[in-house]
């Protein structure tokens, strides 16, 4: 019976230690979560192409291990990138559409503005080309022939640094593509991603970003068809949003992070950054601003 009572107690023992050691432990912990919890972060409206590449997923990681800073991304197309960070909706911006951002600091809404890196554009197609346009290397003229043989073109048709880029194009082939949207031309309404998808089930042309196009995997044949005319150039910048006009922006944080992304260390790291052993981006900051 003393036996029993004395495994008994044991047990008791051994259980009291286990829920003291296991509320210790909880109250150890409680206060890294926590920090973690109100760790600083910033908020980046920022175009898709970016995310798509996965450039931030390489890119993000090691600012935040430098600065203790969380970036956390909205990744939409450029106008709509724009439109948010007026409502004050983000702490930076990050697109591709020049005019635009230097309009959105004209208009009080950004601080300043600093070239980032480019790339350029690539006009993708069917394998069997119906439009007869592979290997131009004048991308108006390639347009101009597109439009003429009524080839199917699809469009994102979203407002996003790409589609002002390609209404742009059709403007200098004096081809109206919105008079044709329904027939050959075909808006997507969608993100470059998405379109892709949509333009090679139709068997159509795109227009993207070679970023994305590197990275994205559902080619089935497509190749570039027009590639290397100057105009296809795509300039990326990065915005500081305006506390004067959103008194909530985080300062300090967003500049860290600009100061970060156009430095020599942020400009080497973008310049590294490659899928199958190719360059998607090159650094081209400034440190100056406008």
């Amino acid at each position: 019976m003393l036996h029993k009572r004395n495994g008994k107690s044991f047990i008791g023992a051994a259980r009291r230690f286990f829920f003291l050691s296991l509320a210790a432990v909880s109250l150890a912990l409680a206060p890294l979560s926590a920090v973690r919890a109100d760790a600083p972060f910033i908020v980046v409206q920022s175009t898709t192409s970016t995310q798509n590449s996965g450039l931030y997923d390489y890119l993000l990681p090691l600012f935040t291990a430098e600065t203790g800073i969380e970036v956390r991304v909205v990744a939409v197309g450029t106008g709509q990138a724009i439109k948010n960070a007026r409502n004050g909706d983000a702490d930076v911006l990050l697109v591709h559409a020049k005019p635009a951002e230097e309009a959105f600091v004209a208009d009080g809404f950004g601080a300043r503005r600093w070239d980032l890196m480019y790339n350029d554009f690539v006009l993708v197609g069917p394998a069997d080309d119906p439009a007869g346009i592979a290997g131009e290397r004048d991308i108006v003229a390639a347009l101009k022939k597109l439009a003429g043989g009524g080839a199917a073109f699809a469009s994102r048709g979203d407002d996003s640094g790409t589609h002002k880029k390609e209404l742009s194009l059709w403007a200098a082939a004096g081809v109206d593509a919105a008079a044709q949207s329904g027939g050959w031309y075909r808006e997507t309404g969608s993100g470059m991603g998405a379109t892709l998808n949509t333009g090679i089930g139709m068997g159509a042309y795109v227009l993207t970003d070679r970023a994305t196009w590197i990275k994205f995997g559902n080619k089935a044949g497509y190749r570039i068809v027009v590639e290397g005319d100057t105009r296809l150039f795509n300039q990326y910048g990065i915005v500081e949003v305006s506390a004067e006009r959103h008194p909530h922006i985080k300062v300090a944080e967003a500049r860290r992070f600009i100061d970060w992304m156009i430095s020599a260390k942020g400009q080497k790291a973008i310049g590294a950054y490659r899928v199958d052993g190719k360059q998607l981006f090159f650094p081209n900051a400034v440190k100056s601003g406008s």
